[in-house]
């Protein structure tokens, strides 16, 4: 080796390659689940906005009336729940090959999402039945609202859970199917923490 070719060397400056390499080591997920978490960031945001919003409403007025809590909720509670569990159940089924059990903890699990949007939808009838409409009271506007934003929040994750449905008869990428699976199993368990949220919201006040 020439003697000026030793004397050009940097061994401070690392190879380019092994910086790719390391790279791509230490942070090993996909880029859909980077943009899923980054949207649920703002999500969280918008909510605790929310959450804020309605606080402050609380204090600074004196027209607040709050609402009955309906016992359908606190069952509409358990079936997000058991959903929740279920799409749990079908992540670590995929990741075990079990496609039998993964199918079924899937579609149990988008089929009680439908269940909890429904119910939602009567738990509504029966408010206004009672004569608790949006624009007599600033707490009945909140109720209708936040429930809204959550079920569209939701409506928006079955549209991908369809995605995924389609997939496991369609698509032969077991990378592809886990990846779906693991994506729908975080974005429900997040919005059943804001659910939970809410409920304890409602309850409180």
């Amino acid at each position: 080796m020439s003697i000026f070719k030793k004397l050009a060397e940097k061994p401070w400056i690392q190879d380019p390659s092994d910086v790719a390499e390391l790279r791509s080591a230490s942070f090993a997920t996909s880029n859909q689940k980077v943009a899923l978490v980054t949207f649920l960031a703002i999500v969280a945001v918008l909510f605790f906005l929310f959450f804020a919003a309605y606080h402050m409403r609380i204090e600074l007025t004196t027209d607040w009336v709050a609402i009955p809590e309906p016992p359908l909720m606190w069952f509409n509670t358990v079936v997000l729940i058991v959903a929740s569990v279920a799409f749990e159940i079908a992540r670590k089924a995929v990741g075990k090959s079990q496609a039998g059990l993964t199918k079924t903890a899937f579609n149990i699990a988008g089929g009680l999402t439908i269940v909890f949007l429904v119910l939602q939808f009567v738990v509504w009838n029966q408010m206004l039945a009672l004569g608790y409409y949006a624009y007599e009271n600033p707490a009945n506007a909140f109720f209708y609202l936040l429930t809204a934003v959550h079920g569209l929040h939701l409506l928006g994750g079955l549209v991908a859970w369809a995605r995924a449905s389609w997939r496991f008869a369609y698509d032969s990428d077991q990378g592809r199917i886990a990846r779906s699976v693991d994506l729908c199993a975080l974005y429900w368990h997040f919005l059943l923490l804001i659910w939970v949220g809410l409920f304890a919201m409602f309850l409180n006040t």
